[in-house]
């Protein structure tokens, strides 16, 4: 029947409960239990039923209720709520105090029980007809004085009561948008950029419908426009062009005129651009993930092969198997024969599905230990990594290119206008960056293999601008040397299967494996696979190229592999611009940045370091410094201090 649980004494100090449930006692026990009468509240503990027990606790007539076992059962919520059995003067009466023998009076506890709610609903009558009565009072009384209609009663006290009024709002008129300005772009635009800075020059809110970001709006934008031509600007469900109609309604002093009139009209939501909501995904226009053709076979040896702890070289290996049981699960289940089930073996390893648990081969059979990707180490520490992704890996160029588009997206939206500040708190909250998030997973298998010289250097440039965003949203900026170090190292992204932090993207891949400052160790040491991935040859314009979200730090921005080496020169310039250098030709010093301290290496003899630097300055800075080179006396080089402040 129901499940049994102990009955225990009822506290007499908390109030009943709203209904009663049936007690039945245990069978062993149903002799004992003729003339006791239990009862039991449910969990609506606002309604005061059940006196009964309270009196027999006062004067001592409760059962030892602990050698008793009760079936609780739960009535449907649309079946009426349980009432108690109509009471006996056995089990329901009680002597008044004092009263003797003679007394037959008895005290039935449902009458007071209903005299008492009887009471509250009169109470509460009164205060409501008190209530209306005041508004009666104060409407006739001042109904002709404009001054006391402007004020709002909030609060009043009536003998001892507080009552707090609360005017009720039209929330549905103040909310609602009567105009809405939208407009679609994509990511690196010049046309949107003056769009977006013109209405946020104007104080007018608008909502921007990025189709790099969201790919499914551009079937919409092509079925109101007839072509993805951007920027495409609406006021509510009208169309009013591009740039070119935007400057042509502001020269001709109509635009006024039209946003008054959008403004007044409220906006049909059906008709006009729907704004982008937090938290959706149209798939309509995706390409649905295929399952990899190897994922089923994952599947089967994943539930087959005996993963446990094993010694292997004087150390004990979490998390493996070992070559010749995956090559058995493969041949008894799949059905195939044993070269076959190595080449599948060999596949796993291709795809990053497995891996030797100390790198030294992709797969042989024999004793060899392998661990899943899933088991290593590694993985709690990566950002990227919710569960592994099994779907058929995405070309490496597509990732990379929607990666840059969603970043240049929100760099867009919400950094300022020359980069040097970054709102993180609006990206964290922002659905740019949802989907970002989303789309990391999709680096964890990608093949860098198949990246050029210069893909691979926007690629790495690239992923660590976005790793810092992310960082700095995940974990917040650090504040001190040791949350500095933690912060570059510790926080990684599993991209083509291998961790990658902040600090190995820099030193591992962009700096060719060199050792950062203040370390003797580097960061791949040999036979780590990550160094087949590292560049060939150093560029030192990648330092200018790479943001970690300080004051002093290059501004963030994000790279083409066409152009990538023509945006880190233009990267330079800007950089010397501003404050990577000062030239003092009074005292014959320049000041530098301490990039170029901390990585002197990349640039060479402090003579050379400056040689190099004209190329990247302005025509006054680069007049100053070659004439301090050229009179061939001596030149002071100071380093600037390095701000770790955050660059919001």
């Amino acid at each position: 029947m129901g499940s049994e649980v102990e009955a225990t004494e009822k506290n007499p100090t908390h109030p009943p409960n709203k209904s009663l449930h049936s007690i039945f006692p245990h069978e062993n026990r149903a002799n004992e239990s003729e003339n006791k009468q239990q009862t039991v509240t449910n969990n609506n503990n606002n309604q005061k039923i059940s006196y009964e027990n309270d009196a027999l606790q006062n004067n001592n007539h409760l059962h030892d209720t602990n050698s008793y076992h009760v079936g609780l059962y739960q009535a449907h919520s649309l079946l009426p709520i349980p009432m108690p059995p109509p009471a006996t003067s056995n089990s329901n009466t009680v002597e008044p105090p004092g009263g003797d023998d003679d007394g037959d009076v008895s005290l039935n506890f449902s009458v007071v029980g209903s005299f008492i709610r009887q009471r509250s609903n009169n109470l509460s009558s009164a205060i409501l007809n008190k209530l209306s009565s005041f508004r009666k009072s104060f409407d006739e009384e001042n109904q002709n004085d404009e001054s006391f209609k402007k004020q709002e009663v909030t609060e009043f006290d009536l003998s001892g009561v507080k009552v707090v009024v609360k005017t009720k709002t039209e929330t549905g008129e103040e909310t609602a948008i009567k105009g809405r300005i939208t407009f679609f772009s994509k990511s690196n635009c010049r046309d949107c950029t003056a769009v977006r800075r013109f209405f946020k020059e104007k104080g007018l809110r608008f909502f921007e419908i990025n189709i790099d970001v969201y790919r499914e709006r551009e079937k919409e934008l092509r079925e109101r426009t007839g072509n993805i031509s951007v920027p495409a600007i609406f006021f509510n469900e009208k169309l009013i062009g591009g740039l070119v109609a935007l400057n042509s309604l502001r020269n001709s002093g109509e635009f006024e005129r039209r946003v008054a009139e959008m403004v007044a009209e409220k906006c049909a939501g059906d008709d006009a651009p729907a704004p982008p909501l937090y938290g959706f995904d149209c798939l309509e226009n995706e390409v649905v993930d295929r399952t990899d053709e190897i994922g089923e076979v994952v599947r089967v040896v994943r539930l087959r092969l005996p993963i446990q702890d094993r010694l292997k070289r004087m150390k004990i290996v979490k998390n493996c198997f070992a070559a010749n049981e995956l090559v058995e699960v493969v041949v008894q289940h799949l059905g195939c024969a044993r070269s076959e089930a190595v080449d599948i073996g060999k596949e796993l390893c291709t795809k990053h599905f497995i891996h030797h648990v100390f790198g030294e081969n992709d797969f042989e059979e024999g004793d060899h230990l392998y661990r899943f990707l899933e088991h290593e180490a590694f993985i709690p520490r990566c950002f990227n990594f919710c569960a592994t992704n099994d779907s058929e890996p995405k070309a490496t160029a597509t990732v990379f290119e929607r990666l840059a588009k969603i970043m240049s997206a929100i760099l867009e939206s919400y950094a300022s206008d020359d980069r040097q500040h970054v709102d993180y708190e609006a990206i964290s909250k922002s659905e740019e960056f949802r989907r970002y998030v989303n789309m990391t997973q999709d680096l964890q298998r990608v093949n860098l293999m198949e990246l050029s010289e210069n893909e691979k250097l926007a690629f790495f440039l690239n992923l660590y601008n976005a790793m810092v965003i992310h960082a700095v949203i995940r974990v917040g900026c650090p504040e001190g040397v040791i949350d500095r170090r933690s912060f570059f190292t510790d926080f990684q992204y599993l991209v083509g299967g291998h961790p990658y932090s902040l600090a190995t993207i820099k030193n591992g891949i962009l700096r060719c494996n060199r050792r950062s400052p203040y370390s003797i160790v580097k960061p791949f040491s040999t036979g780590d696979k990550r160094l087949e991935v590292a560049l060939v040859k150093m560029n030192p314009l990648s330092h200018f190229g790479l943001c970690n979200g300080t004051k002093s730090s290059p501004r963030v921005r994000f790279f083409s592999p066409q152009r990538v080496v023509d945006e880190l020169r233009v990267a330079a310039r800007e950089f010397f611009e501003n404050d990577g250098i000062e030239v003092d030709l009074e005292n014959r010093t320049v000041h530098l940045t301490r990039i170029f301290k901390w990585f002197s290496g990349d640039f060479g003899q402090e003579k050379d370091i400056l040689e190099w630097i004209i190329k990247y300055l302005d025509a006054s800075k680069a007049g100053l410094l070659t004439h301090l080179l050229g009179d061939g006396g001596p030149i002071k080089i100071s380093y600037q201090n390095y701000d770790w402040s955050l660059n919001s």
